[in-house]
C-alpha cells in the first residue's frame, strides 16, 4: 500500500503536474514520436515526489543522494537493466541505490504494481514526455520530461525547494499581465516545450552552468562590429577567423541532423564555447553562433549613460514583473550585461552566476528598458 504522503508541496502540486502531462501527451498523439509515455496519475505523482523529497534529506556515508526517477514500465525502455527482484520505492532503498546511478543519463525505473510503487531497474532510454523526478540536492526536486524529438535538455515542469513551489509557465513565461514584455521575450533564447527543434543557446546556457564559475555571453548581430563600442580595447582573446563549427553543423541537411554523430558533434561544439565562458570577461558570439572573442571586458559605450533601471521577470506561474536597479539583480556580470544591452539594443546577453542563477537580458522596445528574464528554473 502507498504510504500517506507527508510532504505538503507534493499534494499541492500533483494535480497541476498531472494536467500538464495529460495535455502534452494528448498533443503528442499523432505526431512522429514513435514511443510516448503513459500519463501519470496525480496519486502516483504525489507519492513519487514525497518519497524523493524525504530521500533527499538523508545521507549515506556522508553523501546526499543525486537520483533521477522515471515513471515507466520496463517494456517502454530500450535495453533496460532489470533487477532480479524489484524493490519497493522507499527513501531507504533510494539512498542505498543512489551511488550506482549518479552518472548523468541514468534513471531508476519506477512503476506501480497493485497498490504500491516499485523500482524495477535502471535505464538510459525513456519515452517522450516521460515523467522524471530529479533529486538535485537536499530539499531540491525538479519535475521534468523528455522532449518529443529526444534531443537536447529535458523540459522542466516544476521546481520544489523545501516549501517553495515553482510551476513553470510555458505559455506566457510569467509575463501574462504585461503584454509589452511578451514582445521582448520573443527576442530571447527560451526553450521550446513541444517543438523538436534544438535550441543552441539554451544548451549553451546549460553548459555554462556546469563549470560553476559563472560567465557572460554577448550575442550580437552577424556582420556588424558595433558591439566593439562596448568593450575595452584591445580585446584580449579575439578569435580570427571566427569559430564557425556550430553554424556549419546547423546548415547540414535535415536528414543528417537526425544522426547521433551530428548531435554529438553539435553538443561538443556548444560545450567548447561554454568552456570559454569560464574565462574572466565576456564571450562574444553572433546570432548565427560564430565565436568572435572571449575574455572581453564590457565597458559603457562612449556616448552612453549608465543604465539606471531594468525590469526583471521569471517564467513561473503567478510571478510578477519588478523594476529595480541592475546592481540589485546581481553582481558585476549582471551590471555589465545590463549595460551592454542598454548600449547595444540589438544584442542579447546571457549571465550565469556561480550560485546557479541564470539570466537573459534583452531590450524591450515598448518599455525602452532592459528586460532581465531569470531562467535558472528552466535549466536545473
Amino acid at each position: 500500500m502507498l504510504s500517506e504522503p507527508t510532504y505538503l508541496p507534493a499534494r499541492m502540486v500533483a494535480s497541476v503536474i498531472e494536467a500538464h502531462f495529460k495535455t502534452h501527451l494528448d498533443k503528442a498523439v499523432g505526431t512522429d514520436a514513435v514511443n510516448i509515455a503513459t500519463a501519470p496519475d496525480s496519486t502516483i505523482i504525489e507519492a513519487v515526489i514525497d518519497i524523493g523529497f524525504w530521500a533527499s534529506l538523508r545521507r549515506e556515508e556522508g553523501h546526499s543522494p543525486q537520483i533521477s526517477l522515471a515513471l515507466l514500465s520496463p517494456d517502454q525502455s530500450e535495453k533496460p537493466l532489470i533487477f532480479g527482484q524489484k524493490l519497493r520505492l522507499t527513501p531507504q532503498n533510494l539512498i542505498k541505490l543512489a551511488p550506482a546511478v549518479e552518472q548523468p543519463g541514468i534513471h531508476l525505473g519506477v512503476w506501480p504494481e497493485g497498490d504500491d510503487l516499485f523500482i524495477w531497474g535502471t535505464t538510459h532510454s525513456i519515452p517522450a514526455i516521460c515523467f522524471v523526478l530529479e533529486v538535485v540536492e537536499p530539499g531540491l526536486l525538479v519535475i521534468k520530461h523528455k522532449r518529443i524529438g529526444g534531443f537536447g535538455k529535458y523540459v522542466n515542469v516544476a521546481v520544489l525547494h523545501g516549501d517553495q513551489i515553482k510551476v513553470l509557465d510555458e505559455v506566457t513565461m510569467g509575463v501574462a499581465d504585461c503584454p509589452v514584455l511578451l514582445k521582448s521575450l520573443a527576442n530571447m533564447p527560451l526553450p521550446s516545450f513541444m517543438g523538436e527543434s534544438f535550441n543552441v543557446l539554451v544548451q549553451l546556457a546549460a553548459s555554462m552552468r556546469v563549470h560553476g564559475k559563472g560567465g557572460l555571453v554577448g550575442i550580437v548581430p552577424t556582420g556588424t562590429e558595433k558591439w566593439m563600442e562596448s568593450v575595452v580595447h584591445p580585446v584580449k582573446y579575439p578569435v580570427l577567423p571566427p569559430y564557425g563549427a556550430i553554424p556549419d553543423l546547423m546548415m547540414r541537411p535535415e536528414s543528417e541532423k537526425k544522426k547521433l554523430e551530428w548531435q554529438e558533434a553539435l553538443l561538443q561544439a556548444i560545450d567548447l564555447i561554454g568552456g570559454f565562458t569560464a574565462v574572466d570577461g565576456a564571450t562574444i558570439i553572433t546570432n548565427d553562433y560564430d565565436l568572435l572573442a572571449f575574455g572581453a571586458k564590457i565597458a559603457r559605450a562612449e556616448n552612453s549613460m549608465p543604465v539606471g533601471q531594468i525590469v526583471v521577470t521569471e517564467p513561473v506561474a503567478g510571478a510578477k514583473a519588478t523594476k529595480l536597479h541592475p546592481a540589485q539583480n546581481g553582481g558585476t556580470r549582471h551590471l555589465a550585461a545590463a549595460q551592454f544591452v542598454y548600449d547595444q539594443n540589438d544584442a542579447i546577453a546571457l549571465v550565469a552566476s556561480q550560485d546557479g542563477q541564470f539570466t537573459v537580458f534583452a531590450w524591450s522596445e515598448d518599455m525602452q528598458m532592459v528586460h532581465a528574464h531569470r531562467i535558472d528554473v528552466l535549466l536545473l
